[in-house]
């Protein structure tokens, strides 16, 4: 029986390849990184999240056949939802109660930008409830007023820009829900 030599296989990278990738990662890196805006994805995702909800709260209204409260917690950074299925618009043992929070260093205000339509306070809505400004998404989709509110990372308020500010709006008659961005000193419609 004759015995085959062992052939030479190349498996892996040598470390001469394996530095070379990493060099060519961080370069792009280091060019790319500073020019990611952070603060403009965290606040689309959380202005997203908060029209999700809201959207959400009348939908249910609307299914469930009664009212459905969001209340916004401006010191704590969150909404709370109350499914009032009593509509007494007073928080009674079995009623479901969810808080949904802001995108961490997002907060409920507009800082340097000018004052949408929806008014010039962070949360613009005269019903309350438990001291909290809120909306009352009724079981026909209406809300029991138009009104609206701001939000802005942090680090924008700190900077005193405005640049990443961001509105949303509550049609009263639907309930339907938008939001705008504002850009050079103007409110756009968000996608």
């Amino acid at each position: 029986m004759e015995v085959q030599p062992a052939r030479f296989c190349r498996r892996g990278f040598t470390l001469v390849e394996a530095l070379t990738v990493i060099v060519v990662v961080g370069i792009i890196s280091a060019i790319a990184i500073p020019r990611i805006n952070i603060d403009a994805y965290t606040v689309n995702g959380s202005v997203r999240g908060v029209t999700s909800v809201l959207s959400y709260a009348q939908r249910l209204a609307i299914s469930l056949q009664h009212n459905v409260i969001v209340a916004f917690d401006v010191p704590n950074n969150r909404l709370r939802s109350h499914e009032d299925s009593d509509n007494d618009g007073v928080i009674d043992v079995g009623e479901r109660v969810a808080f949904t929070p802001l995108s961490e260093g997002v907060v409920f205000g507009r800082g340097t930008a000018n004052a949408f339509t929806i008014g010039p306070n962070s949360v613009n809505f005269t019903r309350t409830q438990d001291a909290m400004p809120a909306v009352l998404f009724r079981r026909d989709g209406s809300a029991s007023e138009s009104g609206g509110f701001y939000i802005i990372p942090s680090r924008s308020i700190a900077k005193g820009s405005a640049h990443e500010a961001r509105a949303c709006d509550i049609v009263r008659a639907t309930g339907r829900v938008t939001w705008s961005r504002y850009l050079n000193g103007v409110w756009t419609r968000g996608d």
